[in-house]
């Protein structure tokens, strides 16, 4: 299955048109964060462990994990957790679990918090460093970056790239964060 995770508003419609680009048979799944635009809340998920247990939970056979922004960081979490199923990563202007800000970014959190004060705040609060841990996912991870993105600029994308043991970087001219 390709099963598709948006950033932190939560946008399942986020992949759909990318979606309908890609010719491969297998099922499209499109992650939903509960309390997230357009999804009911789940009282059973009430902050970032609960979401990642659910995501874990839903991957029952072979999947490649494409997503954006926070929704790569998840992926990065469930490939950690289930190397056995996940085949793929497609990560885009994701932090990947890193220090963003020492690496240039600017600080979304405040305005993000700002102008979406109705979701969870399951995002802005996460805060590990998964960089020690990048290198135990060997599958093969294409990080694709626009080179005009301030939340996650192309520096990440490299850091990463460095991280990973099968990764490869396509950076898109003009890109920003969407």
């Amino acid at each position: 299955q390709l099963l598709f995770l948006p950033g932190a508003l939560g946008n399942r419609q986020f992949w759909e048109p990318a979606s309908s680009e890609i010719s491969h048979p297998a099922e499209r799944v499109f992650a939903a964060y509960p309390g997230f635009r357009g999804a009911p809340p789940n009282p059973a998920i009430s902050n970032f462990e609960d979401l990642l247990n659910s995501i874990v939970f839903q991957i029952v056979r072979p999947t490649a994990l494409i997503a954006q922004s926070m929704g790569g960081v998840i992926a990065i979490e469930v490939a950690l957790r289930r190397p056995d199923l996940i085949t793929h990563l497609v990560l885009v202007a994701t932090s990947g679990g890193l220090d963003t800000v020492a690496l240039g970014a600017v600080d979304w959190r405040q305005e993000f918090r700002q102008y979406n004060s109705d979701l969870p705040n399951w995002f802005e609060s996460y805060s590990s460093d998964l960089t020690s841990e990048l290198k135990n996912i060997e599958v093969p991870v294409l990080l694709i970056w626009g080179d005009c993105d301030p939340l996650s600029p192309v520096a990440i994308g490299e850091a990463l790239v460095s991280h990973f043991p099968h990764a490869n970087l396509q950076v898109i001219p003009g890109g920003e964060h969407d």
